[in-house]
């Protein structure tokens, strides 16, 4: 597998992995407000189910790719400049907080649905949206490390 092949999957991966934050955050969310809260709950049911299983694909390959990059072929991070070293923590760091959502607001979140609880199910929704917003930033700011990166900045 070439670099250009990593290099190209590193890119959908996380073109993805924030695009689909972003939509989330700024288009979902607000657009939410029209619908009466049980049904908000069932749209983020399914909203959360297909998202993050987009999430479990392209995080791991976002992760992997540049790794993989990294190690074979520009030298590990001895000979990598402050901006890889960068884009590995933040990363990294999004794949924790990802693991985090899904293991705990979103796992109860999915309980919440199951037993008909709404406002533990609102709770949930709430926290999840926090996160996912933390991770927004996250990847906002390592898209913008990347460009200074890949410029010299």
């Amino acid at each position: 597998m070439t670099v250009t092949v990593l290099y190209i999957l590193h890119l959908l991966a996380a073109i993805l992995w924030v695009g689909g934050m972003a939509f989330a955050i700024l288009v979902l969310r607000p657009s939410l407000a029209v619908l009466e809260p049980p049904q908000r709950l069932a749209l983020h049911a399914q909203v959360f189910r297909r998202f993050f299983l987009i999430i479990w694909h392209a995080m791991p390959i976002a992760l992997l790719t540049g790794w993989a990059m990294l190690f074979g072929w520009y030298g590990g991070f001895r000979d990598s400049g402050w901006h890889v070293h960068l884009m590995n923590l933040t990363g990294f760091v999004m794949g924790v907080v990802f693991v985090a959502i899904w293991f705990g607001p979103y796992a109860a979140f999915r309980r919440a649905m199951a037993e008909g609880n709404g406002p533990h199910a609102a709770k949930a929704v709430h926290r999840i949206r926090t996160l996912i917003t933390v991770n927004l930033v996250l990847g906002l700011v390592t898209s913008a490390v990347a460009g200074f990166g890949r410029w010299g900045i």
